[in-house]
């Protein structure tokens, strides 16, 4: 039946943002046309949130080493926030190319 999922990031600079999951984040990749990239996506997960509306969604980013990945990130020149704690993991924004914020944790929860 549903065969996997896809995510899409609004971005007011596409290609900036497209070359950052392809050199830095190094997402595997197909070119769609045109130079349209489509990233294939780690193993995911979906949790559904109480909401006082309906209509948002996030999307988030997740690694098994939160200093690693700061550490990465720094060495790229790329943006992080101060991690974060929280009851269900360890959490970070990174600066997108375009300025758009992506949050990345590392969960404490269990794996599905």
């Amino acid at each position: 039946m549903i065969t996997g999922a896809h995510s899409i990031i609004y971005s007011s600079d596409p290609q900036a943002d497209m070359q950052f999951f392809k050199d830095i984040l190094q997402f595997p990749n197909v070119d769609a046309g045109h130079g349209w990239l489509i990233f294939g996506l780690p193993p995911s997960e979906l949790a559904i949130h109480p909401a006082d509306e309906n209509g948002k969604q996030e999307f988030y980013l997740i690694t098994d080493d939160i200093q690693l990945f700061v550490k990465e990130m720094n060495e790229h020149k790329v943006s992080c926030t101060d991690i974060e704690t929280h009851r269900w993991g360890l959490l970070t924004h990174i600066t997108l190319p375009s300025g758009s914020k992506l949050g990345v944790y590392e969960p404490k929860h269990p794996k599905p």
